[in-house]
Parts: C-alpha cells; sequence; structure tokens
C-alpha cells in the first residue's frame, strides 16, 4: 500500500478541514509553511485554535498546581535530594510549556484580531467590562414590547407565589391544628 502525497501543507493545529482548505505547498521539502497561508486562515479557525489555547493552559495550569500539592514543605524530614530536583524540572518545564501557551495564545489573538479590524469592532469591544457599565444599547420597538411583557409576567408570577405562601401558611395552621386535636382525643 502506497502512501498519498500531501495535498498542502500540514499546520500542527489546524483541524483537518481546515487544512484541506489551505493552498497546496510551494515548496515541499520546507517545513515551514508559505508566508500567506496563515493570512489565508478563517477567523474562526483562528478562534477554535486560540480555545484549544486556553483549555491547554488551563490544564497545564491545573498540572501544576497538582505538583504543587503534591510537593512536600520541609519540615525537618530529609528526602532524597534527586526527588526535590526531579519535581523542581517538572515544574520548570511545565511552566516555560505555560510561558509557550500563552504566547501562542497572544500570537492567534492579535492575527484574529488583525483579520477582524474591517468588521468595525474592535478587540476592546469584545472584552468584557471590568469597573465600568457596559454602553447602552439602542433597542428596537419590539424589543421594549417585549421587555414590558416580560415585566408584567414578572409581576403576575409574583404575585401568585405570595398568593400561594399565604395557602401554604394556612394550610400549615389547619394541619397543626388538627394534628392538636387528634392529640387531645387520645
Amino acid at each position: 500500500m502506497t502512501a498519498l502525497p500531501m495535498a498542502g501543507p500540514r499546520l500542527p493545529g489546524l483541524p483537518p478541514q481546515a487544512q484541506a482548505s489551505l493552498p497546496p505547498q510551494s515548496n515541499p521539502g520546507s517545513s515551514q509553511p508559505p508566508q500567506g497561508v496563515l493570512r489565508e486562515i478563517p477567523p474562526a479557525i483562528l478562534c477554535k485554535i486560540g480555545q484549544e489555547t486556553v483549555q491547554d493552559i488551563v490544564s497545564r495550569s491545573m498540572e501544576i498546581f497538582h505538583l504543587m500539592r503534591a510537593t512536600q514543605l520541609p519540615n525537618g524530614v530529609t528526602q532524597s535530594h534527586a526527588v526535590y530536583q526531579d519535581r523542581f524540572h517538572k515544574l520548570q518545564e511545565h511552566l516555560r510549556q505555560l510561558a509557550l501557551l500563552f504566547r501562542k495564545l497572544r500570537l492567534l489573538y492579535e492575527k484574529c484580531a488583525e483579520t477582524t479590524a474591517e468588521l468595525g469592532e474592535t478587540p476592546s469591544e469584545l472584552i468584557p467590562y471590568l469597573g465600568e457599565e457596559a454602553p447602552g444599547f439602542q433597542v428596537d420597538p419590539c424589543g421594549l414590547t417585549a421587555q414590558w411583557e416580560r415585566q408584567e409576567v414578572f409581576k403576575k408570577v409574583k404575585q401568585k407565589n405570595q398568593e400561594m405562601k399565604l395557602l401554604m401558611d394556612q394550610m400549615r395552621n389547619l394541619l397543626w391544628d388538627v394534628n392538636a386535636m387528634l392529640t387531645l382525643r387520645k
């Protein structure tokens, strides 16, 4: 059985369906993709890769926390110096990988912001607001009607809840009275 030649460049972290849409590689012996290839990746694919990178960052962080939790603080008991060195090197490797993942995420963010610049929304508008109110949004008349109906339904539900609470209190008092009469009867 013979292997089929690759039609285009293979980029790590890029889903196969996105790689199939890339143009064929101009220099097959090179491991680097052509310069224009990265510009042709759709923003949705960049966001998906960014999401996977965030998941990798979270998993690496969890591994670091598990490693730190497993590390015993020096309490006078001497353990092997090799064990501490091994854990230290594992921690250093995890931190190095975490730094690389953050750099990758920053590059993906910048590339996505660059490719979506013509959409008119700046990336700062996509970041959640911290310590300030969100700007007011224009609401169409249908939205105002829906909001008014929601408030009316909310008022009715609140009123029904009050009525049900009153009925439950009355039923509780009635049960107390019935139980008191039954105990006196005995």
